[in-house]
């Protein structure tokens, strides 16, 4: 059974380190599209991308901020996807934070695979994928640095992920790095495909390389942004989508494979 669903990408310039700024950013992108079942927000969303001092940003998920998204997609019947800082146990988190169309929490995903020593130092690995089911849809999760490995995004397929969503902060010189790897993951996997990115200058002279995209199990573009400019991508999707002329991968994949050779 398909569902027609229509979804919305930010691609933003959040302001580091001023949470409540960015909050009204999100406050005003769910108010101008009403009519979207989901919208998603770049990595790192509420406090801007950063590795330093995470500890002063990091919220809980019982915290005002939290609040607030959870007030905005209740009054629009809207689901979201906010990337955060997130205080655990053990540190910070890099999180996706999914709240419901009716404002309840509905699952956090922690940032797998981080990226380079920086990333390492200043938060705590995650240690599960995540398919959470917004707006009737199994959404597949990934944060940045998770799409650049064919792994994750199997895994999220395999576990019956009917969407994949990537929210990003992706930065130069790794722009075109991330356009292929969006499409790839839509086409090995036989799954739509949508890619958020941050834009525009960041701390340290980071640039971030924009790019966001929806793409079919084809490698068909639904709707593609510049590399510059803040913008909200639209797209009405039947989910879930599969392939009229591709074969489907995952159920041909021989699992476990076979094994391999060396030959000295």
């Amino acid at each position: 059974m398909t569902k027609m669903v229509r979804i919305a990408l930010a691609q933003v310039s959040p302001r580091l380190r001023e949470t409540e700024a960015n909050i009204e950013t999100a406050r005003r992108v769910v108010a101008e599209y009403p009519e979207a079942d989901l919208i998603a927000f770049p990595e790192l969303f509420l406090s801007g991308y950063t590795v330093t001092d995470v500890d002063e940003l990091a919220v809980r998920l019982d915290s005002p901020e939290l609040e607030s998204l959870a007030d905005m997609a209740r009054e629009h019947a809207t689901a979201l996807i906010v990337g955060a800082a997130e205080r655990v146990s053990d540190g910070v988190a890099n999180s996706a934070v999914c709240v419901g169309e009716r404002g309840e929490l509905v699952a956090v995903y922690r940032k797998v695979q981080l990226y380079g020593g920086d990333e390492s130092d200043a938060f705590v690995v995650g240690n599960e994928l995540l398919v959470v089911e917004l707006c009737g849809i199994k959404v597949g999760l990934m944060i940045c640095f998770d799409v650049e490995f064919p792994e994750v995004a199997r895994s999220l397929a395999r576990a019956g992920a009917e969407l994949l969503v990537t929210i990003s902060a992706n930065m130069e010189p790794f722009g075109n790095d991330h356009a292929v790897f969006a499409s790839a993951r839509a086409l090995e996997n036989g799954l739509s495909h949508a890619y958020v990115n941050q834009v525009g200058p960041g701390e340290k002279g980071l640039v971030f390389t924009g790019g966001s995209t929806i793409v079919s199990p084809d490698g068909e573009v639904h709707a593609q942004a510049d590399s510059v400019g803040e913008t909200v991508l639209n797209a009405r999707l039947s989910l879930p989508m599969k392939s009229s002329v591709r074969e489907d991968y995952l159920s041909q994949l021989r699992f476990p494979m076979p094994q391999v050779s060396n030959v000295p």
